[in-house]
């Protein structure tokens, strides 16, 4: 049902969502602002962002007349549509149309605006997986392990799709957000930890075999899995970032000296002095480490905190499965970004091209987020009693 204005009740929006919003709004454009200080770019992208944002709330405020019970309906046509989206930038040739970008095709070009459908992919994603779930579990009487099993099947190829078409863009980054995202909801599925739990440890025992592979055996990786030379750059510069502080590990080297020089309380804002290419995107928190320091970075955790917490206690309260499993494939996802993000600045994980979200420069990656938020500003309005507003 999508409410018309007459219906519309300022007490049913969810004004501590929109609240921090506008605090991560201000952040981001404040410390984008800071970046262009640099002289290295001959475009204004704070004021870009400005028109990203603009755009990011009428679509999340437009989402939030829609209610959940409307949203299921559009899933799968959503679904494939992205998808079909997807497979045009692998089938069509390269033109203005669809650029190579930094080597990878994942792009429409309309004009000033570029588009990202794997970005919007991570949003359908959630709704698919939380549909497929929710419709499970409501026609399936005897739980038992051949019924979690046939769940995890069908979570597999919901996801199965999308996921090749991204990887045949190269985008390892977000395949990676894709599986956490599929790990979050499976996770609070209900599916049994007797299957979950060997399930995990495998998972990991894979992820260690090919890190170990990669340190003592990167030939080996490379010809039987394929993976790019660039990308093993990548983990070798994490590794050993000042043996490639030439080449792949440049960016970490002066991400941590940038950081590394900030302080307690930063140099001040337009006062940043180490050079990192195209700090106001995905390096955009080594800004706020070296211009604001501990503190400033302190600040940014914690609104991201209060917005995880935020968003667990709305899937607490939903009234419905599907909403209360969105908002975990949400929630995962922006984990997922802010600790892949944060983390590779720091050394911590090996360097991808994630943004931080709700702060970094961007136009899909923004308003893929604000789609996000949306529906959960949806999930609240709309919620059928008031324990949801009264928590």
């Amino acid at each position: 049902m999508v409410l018309s204005r007459k219906h519309f009740r300022l007490d049913k929006v969810d004004w501590w969502l929109i609240v921090l919003l506008m605090l991560f709004a201000a952040v981001s454009l404040t410390i984008i602002t800071s970046a262009m200080a640099g002289q290295q770019y001959e475009t204004n992208f704070a004021k870009r962002q400005v028109l990203y944002y603009a755009l990011g709330f009428i679509i999340a405020l437009t989402l939030m007349f829609i209610s959940p019970k409307t949203l299921r309906k559009f899933v799968w046509p959503v679904y494939f549509l992205v998808n079909f989206a997807l497979l045009g930038l692998y089938v069509l040739p390269d033109s203005s149309f669809t650029p190579i970008i930094n080597g990878a095709k994942s792009w429409y070009r309309l004009g000033p605006i570029s588009l990202q459908p794997s970005e919007f992919m991570k949003i359908t994603l959630m709704l698919a997986l939380a549909n497929v779930i929710y419709r499970h579990n409501r026609f399936t009487f005897n739980k038992t392990l051949q019924t979690d099993v046939m769940l995890l099947v069908k979570i597999f190829i919901t996801a199965l799709l999308p996921m090749g078409l991204i990887l045949l863009q190269n985008d390892l980054g977000t395949t990676l957000v894709l599986l956490s995202i599929i790990l979050g909801t499976v996770i609070v599925s209900g599916v049994s930890w007797r299957i979950l739990a060997p399930f995990l440890i495998g998972v990991a025992a894979i992820g260690t075999t090919l890190i170990l592979g990669i340190i003592y055996r990167p030939s080996w990786i490379e010809k039987v899995l394929g993976i790019q030379t660039y990308q093993l750059g990548r983990i070798n510069s994490w590794l050993d970032p000042g043996a490639y502080s030439e080449g792949d590990g440049f960016h970490l080297v002066e991400s941590m000296k940038a950081i590394g020089s900030g302080g307690l309380f930063g140099k001040g804002f337009k006062n940043g002095e180490v050079y990192i290419p195209e700090n106001h995107t995905d390096f955009i928190f080594s800004v706020i480490g070296e211009e604001f320091g501990f503190i400033g970075a302190i600040i940014v955790l914690v609104l991201f905190l209060a917005l995880f917490i935020h968003l667990i206690r709305l899937a607490q309260h939903a009234d419905h499965p599907f909403s209360a499993l969105f908002l975990i494939g949400f929630l995962s996802m922006l984990v997922f970004h802010v600790f892949q993000n944060i983390g590779m600045t720091i050394q911590l994980v090996p360097i991808t091209g994630i943004p931080l979200p709700f702060i970094s420069y961007g136009g899909s990656a923004l308003w893929a987020q604000m789609c996000g938020i949306g529906i959960a500003l949806s999930i609240f309005y709309h919620h059928s009693n008031q324990s949801i507003k009264d928590r």
